[in-house]
């Protein structure tokens, strides 16, 4: 479409990784064995929360919504960088576009009031564990989650929309795997300081409160595990946090290594590693995170296990 001689785009063509066809097949490999891992890794984590009793608690229904939001994000891109490994055609519409990077808002902000719901949860468990049970009702777990999805759709219609309303004319390559804003605001023929005014009012508010109540529950954690006088106490309280503190330093990491910077320091190169990472590699260490240190889901795991082994 030409509009004052200007062609504007109606569709992209995704770079991708490489354009070397052995190289693609390797990447399509890695990346499918990937996705298989976190698929069934974050899907295991959810059905033993759901089938094992033991694992009926505030702290584990947050980490299966958790699971849950990992399952949907890596299936929100993984299967375009796949198709983009092997098929000769790259090619995204502009509706295709705005839905992948709909989509992945959606999960991304949900997350990010996720992970601090989850901190003041391990807050109520370690500074007043004997009110906990009353304090993280199934009512409040309930609505805490259904706020986080809310929020995360809200902003993901600010960013979405704010970012489409933008008019992009010129080359339609894209040198990137998914639709992103970094990218297509480089693509933009219209002026971007609005836009990037309004993007870092979105990310910067959802972002820095979240890490704010985050930094708040852990500052009262860190008060109430020295009150703690034995070692072992302390060790226990703090091991109950530590699968939650690598989560949030890895997914916020990565975030804000992507959004906090103005579009004139973009770098490709850089962007795209961070972006691999809390896209791809980040759903798939999460179910690790909370799995492989935690007694009570392996006990779930070797039970579930037991159960659909044929007797002998």
């Amino acid at each position: 479409m030409e509009v004052d001689n200007r062609t504007i785009l109606t569709e992209f063509i995704l770079v991708g990784f490489s354009a070397n066809p052995r190289w693609q097949l390797i990447l399509f490999g890695i990346f499918l064995t990937i996705y298989l891992l976190t698929l069934s890794g974050n899907m295991m984590l959810v059905v033993l929360i759901r089938i094992d009793s033991r694992l009926h608690t505030p702290m584990y229904f947050f980490i299966g919504n958790l699971s849950f939001l990992d399952f949907w994000y890596t299936s929100v891109y993984t299967p375009k960088i796949l198709a983009t490994c092997i098929s000769e055609d790259k090619r995204i519409s502009l509706a295709g576009c705005g839905a992948q990077l709909f989509f992945s808002c959606v999960v991304a902000y949900t997350e990010c009031y996720l992970l601090a719901a989850m901190a003041y949860d391990r807050h109520a468990a370690i500074c007043s564990p004997l009110l906990y049970s009353s304090i993280m009702s199934t009512s409040l777990c309930t609505g805490l989650v259904a706020g986080c999805y809310i929020g995360g759709f809200l902003n993901a219609i600010a960013h979405t929309a704010n970012t489409f309303r933008l008019t992009f004319c010129g080359k339609n390559i894209i040198d990137h795997f998914f639709c992103d804003a970094p990218p297509l605001v480089k693509m933009s023929c219209t002026d971007t300081h609005v836009y990037e005014k309004v993007l870092l009012g979105v990310v910067g508010f959802t972002v820095l409160s979240s890490i704010l109540a985050i930094l708040i529950s852990y500052f009262n954690i860190l008060l109430a595990i020295l009150r703690i006088r034995s070692a072992s106490g302390r060790r226990k309280a703090f091991s109950t946090c530590a699968s939650h503190l690598v989560s949030v330093m890895l997914f916020y990491g990565s975030l804000l290594f992507m959004y906090s910077r103005p579009s004139s320091t973009y770098s490709l190169e850089k962007d795209k590693v961070a972006a691999l990472f809390y896209t791809v590699v980040n759903p798939l260490l999460n179910p690790l995170i909370y799995s492989l240190r935690n007694k009570d889901v392996k006990d779930a795991f070797r039970k579930a296990t037991q159960t659909i082994r044929p007797q002998t």
